[in-house]
């Protein structure tokens, strides 16, 4: 494919600056899927109802209303326009991208639900589980990175 070929598609001209967004929102995603985990595990050992466990409440819920929920919709609408543009929905790479995506969707809804659980009082997982926790996003990240750039399948 030329270079000339890539501007042809639903996006036109638009595609560098909707694919530098889209990866741009991507980075904001991924930092706060790390970030989010390693609030949990200092908050973890906060007493429940002290002040300190109150800040972290507050911590956690402004990464989830800032930074996490924003860029997590703008990843997908930005994703979802480039799949198109690129007729992405019938190559295999893009099927294991897809899912990665999903499960990182999940992840980031598992998180907030734990988040809820911390905000009342319960720690239901050890630390360790929390730190190992920490390490999806990571492995999620590198994966996807070598299916777009590699395109394996």
């Amino acid at each position: 494919m030329s270079s000339l070929d890539q501007f042809i598609g639903i996006l036109g001209a638009a595609y560098p600056w909707v694919k530098a967004a889209h990866v741009t929102f991507v980075i904001f995603w991924i930092a706060g899927l790390f970030l989010l985990p390693r609030f949990y595990v200092y908050h973890h050992a906060t007493t429940p109802g002290s002040a300190e466990d109150r800040a972290w409440i507050e911590r956690e819920g402004r990464a989830r209303s800032i930074i996490l929920t924003p860029a997590m919709v703008i990843v997908w609408v930005l994703g979802l326009v480039l799949a198109m543009h690129l007729g992405a929905f019938s190559q295999g790479w893009f099927h294991a991208k897809l899912a990665l995506v999903v499960a990182l969707t999940g992840y980031q809804g598992w998180m907030s639900a734990y988040g809820r659980k911390l905000a009342k009082g319960t720690r239901p997982l050890e630390n360790r589980t929390l730190r190992i926790m920490n390490e999806i996003p990571g492995i999620a990240t590198a994966v996807i990175v070598v299916l777009v750039i590699v395109k394996p399948f």
